[in-house]
């Protein structure tokens, strides 16, 4: 898994390269291109030992890569955005069994809109979301030794919105979407499937639920004071078909410091609800110092 991820990396990478080669052969043309490419590729690594050390502290490694990739098109009536998080992190402390994720992620976003005045759009969105390895449940045997058992794979879960509507489009830095019919379907091993008990709101014995709801999604990037930026991206999904009080919230802020062209401080925190998955808020933050590539 660790490779494909790797894989990823490289051919975005390299898409990245083809979209500024291209850019620049327009600029020889004096023509400006319709599409516009940027990404950021981040590496986090933290490692601590002790020896003797009385006030206690316990020998870890731990590392974390990221990739923020964005196209984006814009010509005329038409414009369409895309962008691609990913992300994986594990950590290995010397008293675990294992090593154990930290972050484990993808999500790609890609909106189309076709404009009605200056800043509204008509609309047609997509969010998908899935990991890329295996995660577990913790715990310990009668002889207190530490076991775990699968809980999750590659796309399962997984979550696919698609519907029409709204787009306000200020510029790239703030936009928000508003889909008053939107699919939902949430793809899952049915291996994973419990007797008498959803699994991540999916029945036993099948592979997909689907849910018929609002949507409505944002997206807001601004510079607090110099090399800081703040990236907040938030959804909101209400379902018509089964207690559509309760919301599902998808919120993440990304937080960049930057000190150089290739390091920077970063903080990445985010917060889930959804009431299939877990009853509660699930709550995911990232902090350190990452290498980073920009492209």
């Amino acid at each position: 898994m660790k490779k494909n991820f790797i894989l990823l990396c490289s051919a975005l990478c390299m898409m990245g390269v083809n979209a500024q080669d291209q850019d620049s052969a327009n600029t020889a043309n004096d023509t400006i291109s319709a599409w516009k490419a940027k990404g950021n590729a981040s590496f986090l690594f933290n490692q601590s030992t002790f020896d003797n050390w009385l006030a206690g502290g316990e020998n870890n490694i731990s590392g974390n890569a990221g990739l923020n990739y964005d196209i984006n098109y814009k010509k005329g009536e038409w414009s369409w955005d895309n962008k691609l998080i990913a992300s994986y992190g594990i950590v290995k402390t010397r008293t675990s069994a294992f090593a154990k994720k930290t972050d484990d992620r993808i999500e790609f976003n890609s909106t189309l809109g076709k404009s009605i005045t200056e800043r509204w759009n008509y609309s047609a969105f997509l969010n998908f979301r899935t990991q890329f390895a295996k995660g577990y449940n913790y715990s310990q045997d009668e002889n207190g030794a530490e076991v775990r058992e699968e809980y999750t794979n590659f796309l399962s879960p997984a979550y696919l919105l698609v519907g029409p509507g709204f787009l306000y489009k200020k510029d790239d830095n703030f936009k928000f979407n508003l889909s008053p019919a939107t699919s939902k379907f949430t793809f899952v091993d049915k291996a994973f499937t419990l007797p008498d008990e959803a699994y991540f709101g999916v029945e036993e014995g099948k592979t997909m639920r689907y849910e018929l709801g609002f949507n409505a999604s944002a997206y807001y990037k601004l510079g607090v004071i110099a090399n800081v930026t703040f990236e907040n991206i938030v959804n909101l999904y209400s379902n018509y078909l089964e207690d559509p009080q309760n919301v599902d919230i998808d919120y993440q802020l990304n937080i960049v410091m930057k000190i150089n062209r290739y390091l920077t401080t970063n903080l990445s925190f985010q917060t889930i609800y959804d009431d299939n998955a877990f009853k509660g808020f699930q709550i995911r933050q990232v902090f350190g110092v990452a290498a980073n590539y920009g492209f």
